[in-house]
């Protein structure tokens, strides 16, 4: 059974620009919103994903629904990451997933094969699955069902990473190092 794909694109980017004016995940890269680019990679490895979006999002949801995702509003999403993936998990507890696969909105050059890997462990049974290159870890990373209630007991902007450092991780050996690349600063659009 294919995890359910949780899409983080709840955060308001204060680093990418301390005014607010412009949302990172609107900007362009390769002819397409940063976000639109992260779902399309997302939904290329599983069949349903669940986007996440803050409830004043300047149209990150309605691209994301245009594309096929699930959006919800996490009302709370100010508060930190940790309630936008527990929103997120709780909209899609309906359908009984067995595993989720979160990645971030602001991490559009994942390759869609290392999503899949991801996938691929989670459905072979691993509670946690972690994408390694260089004997590090990075993102996204899967969590089977058996961590449910921790997950969604979690809180505040750590998000998950407690969990990565408190139950065994399967780490998925990957090629990749769009793992660690994501979008910080306007320089990150373009930088290497």
């Amino acid at each position: 059974m294919s995890p359910v794909g949780i899409l983080l694109a709840a955060g308001r980017g204060r680093r990418f620009d301390p005014a607010g004016q412009r949302n990172k995940l609107l900007q362009p890269l390769a002819g397409e919103p940063v976000v639109v680019a992260s779902a399309r990679k997302l939904l290329a490895a599983v069949p349903r994903v669940v986007a996440v979006v803050p409830p004043v999002d300047g149209g990150v949801g309605e691209r994301l629904a245009a594309l096929g995702c699930d959006v919800t509003v996490c009302p709370d999403a100010d508060s930190g990451m940790a309630a936008s993936l527990t929103h997120a998990i709780r909209h899609s507890l309906p359908a009984n997933p067995q595993a989720w696969l979160v990645a971030l909105g602001d991490m559009p050059w994942v390759d869609p094969a290392t999503l899949r890997r991801l996938a691929d462990a989670l459905a072979a049974g691993a509670g946690i699955a972690a994408p390694v290159l260089d004997g590090r870890r990075g993102n996204p990373v899967g969590f089977g069902a058996v961590h449910l209630d921790a997950l969604l007991a979690l809180s505040g902007d750590a998000g998950a990473r407690r969990l990565l450092q408190t139950f065994p991780v399967t780490e998925v050996p990957v090629d990749d190092p769009g793992i660690f690349r994501d979008i910080d600063l306007p320089g990150d659009l373009t930088g290497g």
